[in-house]
């Protein structure tokens, strides 16, 4: 098939690895695939924000840059309408961006089926972090973009709440959950590189790995690594960046378990693999009510233990006979999560081992995922 990867990510995070490896997925099946987004994305190194966009959403008033990210939909169609005349798709795959209808236009203009992935309902969202400056017609266009595609693939069964509440028809909703690459399923790590380099030795890892907020709720795991790291050999590991890791320093030094919580600091998506297998307790302290967090499914991938909310997003993929999930509002939760875990070995090689079949069994990976988007684009094709 000849597919056309829409999008308008600028940033070099989690949202353009899962652009690349859907991408990379649909190649190997020996499906064309041309990709119309901005080019700062490819040329930018892993961590880098929106450049000069992320500079003007910081200072222009919010309904300003609302009304500039809908003019940029102008210049992004006509990249995309010259796209589609070289290559004649024969479907349109677009990951959905508040205020950019382009591929919808492209949609109505030339007949090209269209699927629209969804990862974030960005009008709840945004009304919640930060605030729109129209969010009636913020709600407007969310709405009319979703429900003009042929098939909308949000990422979990919570987010198709979202989509089907806009008015999108069941028939043409389809979840899919996020990915992980062969490459973890098949590693061999063992989490010696990490452990040497950052001198862990024997100790019980608590491991984290992401763009750090406040809201991961790390500061609590800091809070227990001190009230429980001595007598349980305990070392908190964060691998990744983000605003709140300044906090979390000073805190760690409060505490006085500087010595037993480590800073990773950003590591290359190629080292991501030996990070995640240095640890013993995989941690998701905190979720996003619709998320497919990437880095749990990559905590299952590689067979590590894990700790998350049991919230109805996760237990989508997971269920309590393959992790330790805690009630989110027990204040208790968080902590006697991890001392159960960080505590019992047996029962840590027990879960990791069904985390990892539970991967294979539910195809959480990007090829399945690519397998899945061409099944319907077929069915599309067909009509």
């Amino acid at each position: 098939m000849k597919i056309l990867y829409h999008h308008r990510v600028g940033s070099k995070d989690g949202q353009a690895v899962h652009i690349e490896e859907i991408v990379a997925a649909l190649r190997a099946l020996g499906h064309e695939v041309v990709v119309v987004g901005p080019a700062t994305t490819e040329r930018a190194a892993f961590g880098a924000d929106a450049g000069f966009s992320a500079t003007l959403k910081k200072h222009l008033p919010r309904a300003v840059y609302e009304l500039l990210e809908l003019a940029y939909s102008v210049p992004a169609f006509w990249r995309l309408w010259r796209a589609w005349r070289r290559l004649r798709p024969d479907v349109l795959y677009e990951r959905y961006n508040l205020y950019f209808p382009a591929g919808s236009w492209l949609h109505w203009l030339t007949g090209v089926p269209m699927l629209l992935e969804v990862n974030a309902p960005l009008v709840h969202e945004r009304s919640r972090f930060g605030g729109l400056g129209n969010p009636r017609f913020a709600a407007w266009m969310e709405g009319v973009q979703w429900r003009s595609a042929d098939g909308v693939l949000p990422v979990t069964q919570v987010l198709a709440g979202f989509v089907r509440e806009a008015g999108v028809p069941n028939a043409r909703i389809h979840v899919i959950q996020n990915g992980v690459g062969e490459e973890f399923l098949s590693s061999t790590a063992d989490g010696s590189v990490i452990r040497n380099r950052f001198g862990l030795g024997d100790r019980i890892v608590l491991g984290f790995t992401g763009f750090v907020r406040e809201w991961h709720g790390l500061d609590r795991v800091i809070d227990f690594v001190a009230e429980n790291g001595a007598r349980h050999n305990l070392n908190l590991l964060i691998v990744g960046d983000g605003p709140a890791i300044p906090a979390l320093r000073r805190q760690s030094a409060e505490r006085r378990v500087a010595d037993r919580v480590t800073f990773a600091g950003l590591v290359a998506r190629h080292d991501i693999i030996d990070s995640i297998t240095a640890f013993d307790v995989a941690l998701q302290p905190h979720v996003v009510a619709y998320a497919s967090p990437l880095k749990l499914i990559e905590y299952m991938a590689l067979g590590r233990a894990i700790v998350a909310p049991a919230t109805p997003n996760i237990r989508e993929i997971l269920s309590d006979s393959e992790a330790v999930l805690f009630e989110p509002s027990d204040p208790a939760g968080l902590p006697e999560a991890i001392a159960r875990l960080s505590t019992d070995a047996p029962l840590r090689a027990r879960l990791g081992a069904a985390v990892k079949d539970a991967v294979a069994r539910q195809r959480l990976t990007w090829r399945g995922n690519a397998e899945r988007i061409v099944a319907l684009a077929e069915t599309l094709r067909r009509k």
